[in-house]
């Protein structure tokens, strides 16, 4: 991120107990889809949430085992591609990195606030993503995913 940001954000990331709340309740959906959730899932998930930010899939892989052995990275590419097309986590294209979802929706449009300075990462409602399924409606277009990205500071860095 930029040089000018020395400061640090009052939030951190999520708790333990929080973190094993989120990862029942996936769990729960996801069986009651007929979904698994393997160990690698559940560790990928695991280390997105505990995160609390974006993290780049080259971290997931090294942080991968508990006993400090990285993982095979097909093994963590799988896993994140399952976890985004449940919409779990979401790649965030611009800085090359994965974050969990917070919207708890699966089927949005992910919109993400990136903070050029810290790095700070905020999903939102993405009102935009509806003219852009009816313009593409409109055209024929059927759109798979939408990930809208936009660049600033945060209130914290300006």
């Amino acid at each position: 991120m930029g040089d000018g940001c020395h400061h640090h954000h009052s939030e951190g990331p999520p708790g333990a107990a929080e973190v094993a709340r989120a990862i029942d309740e996936v769990a729960r959906r996801l069986t009651g889809e007929g979904e698994r959730m393997t160990p690698a899932r559940l560790r990928v998930l695991e280390l997105l949430l505990a995160a609390g930010e974006p993290v780049k899939a080259y971290d997931l892989i090294a942080r991968f085992g508990e006993d400090g052995q990285p993982a095979k990275p097909p093994t963590v590419y799988r896993a994140l591609e399952f976890l985004e097309r449940k919409g779990l986590a979401h790649r965030i294209a611009s800085i090359s990195a994965y974050v969990a979802c917070t919207s708890g929706s699966i089927d949005h449009a992910a919109a993400f606030l990136i903070c050029d300075c810290c790095g700070a990462t905020t999903e939102v409602s993405a009102p935009v993503a509806d003219d852009l399924a009816r313009a593409a409606e409109a055209a024929g277009y059927a759109i798979v995913r939408t990930t809208i990205e936009a660049h600033g500071r945060c209130p914290a860095c300006q």
